[in-house]
């Protein structure tokens, strides 16, 4: 599917893998819908994106710029814009509401799923037995925010007039979530997260067998060991040591891959169903 001209929502796009995915979409000619937390970068990132705009044009309302009247029917024309839309993922009406946002936009034919969260917590701990309200909070965000955006997403991209793709065949949407090489590799203090994670990535090819009816694909990434900002807190000297763990590159992966890796998802029609590990050959240890 051709990125140019659609609009694409991201959740957890005011930072990191969201922030570095929305602004590859953007860049490539999508209109982007920001979803994260009130509190989050979101509306400062949106405006930034659009100042860098040099395409679209119209008043300071459409958050275009003044570069000259597009041709008639170019896709990137006054409605190519980025738009913040704060919202909880495990809310349904708010994530609705940026639903609504991004169909205002235009087609809604890309949704990323970035947001989540990776709080630790042994079974027993230091302080006595995980508590079951913070093992459910993981599970609350990480899964069921996951298949809340999924469920109201598709349910807007099933409306749609179908896309042809570029090889040919008609194509309503794609679906991208993320899930984590802890699905798979789950280290200790990881059972609420590496559980979140494996669902998500468990619940990819049955979702995706059955919105193949209507046109729409789904496929999950599992990065590795990323330059995130939770992984910014960490001392240099722990990220060099995280960063060593990768056969190769020896390094942290960076968010720019990730989102290379979505766009390419988004243009190949035949990724569809299937978890793909981003991860320089790491395979985690247990601790």
């Amino acid at each position: 599917m051709d990125i140019k001209g659609t609009v694409a929502l991201v959740t957890g796009g005011a930072s990191g893998l969201g922030a570095a995915t929305a602004r590859r979409l953007f860049n490539a000619g999508a209109s982007v819908v920001l979803v994260d937390l009130p509190g989050s970068a979101g509306a400062a990132f949106a405006a930034e994106l659009n100042a860098g705009d040099t395409v679209s044009v119209g008043s300071s309302e459409t958050g275009s710029s003044e570069t000259g009247s597009p041709e008639a029917g170019d896709p990137m024309g006054p409605a190519h814009k980025a738009v913040f839309v704060p919202a909880d993922v495990t809310s349904e009406e708010q994530v609705q509401a940026a639903v609504d946002a991004a169909v205002v936009l235009g087609p809604l034919r890309i949704v990323v799923n970035c947001a989540g969260i990776a709080t630790p917590g042994k079974v027993l701990g230091r302080d006595g037995v995980l508590p079951l309200e913070a093992f459910n909070r993981v599970i609350q965000i990480n899964l069921v925010g996951t298949f809340n955006v999924i469920r109201l997403a598709a349910a807007a991209m099933v409306g749609t007039e179908p896309a042809v793709t570029r090889l040919g065949g008609p194509e309503r949407g794609v679906i991208i979530n993320t899930a984590s090489v802890a699905a798979f590799d789950g280290q200790i203090g990881q059972p609420a997260y590496a559980a979140s994670k494996g669902a998500v990535a468990a619940m990819t090819l049955p979702i995706a067998r059955e919105l193949a009816r209507s046109l729409v694909r789904v496929v999950t990434i599992a990065p590795g060991i990323f330059e995130t900002p939770m992984m910014a807190g960490l001392p240099q000297e722990a990220q060099d040591s995280l960063g060593y763990q990768v056969p190769h590159p020896s390094r942290l992966g960076r968010p720019a891959e990730y989102a290379n890796l979505a766009a390419h998802i988004v243009d190949n029609a035949m990724l569809n169903g299937e978890t793909i590990r981003l991860d320089g050959a790491i395979r985690m240890g247990p601790k």
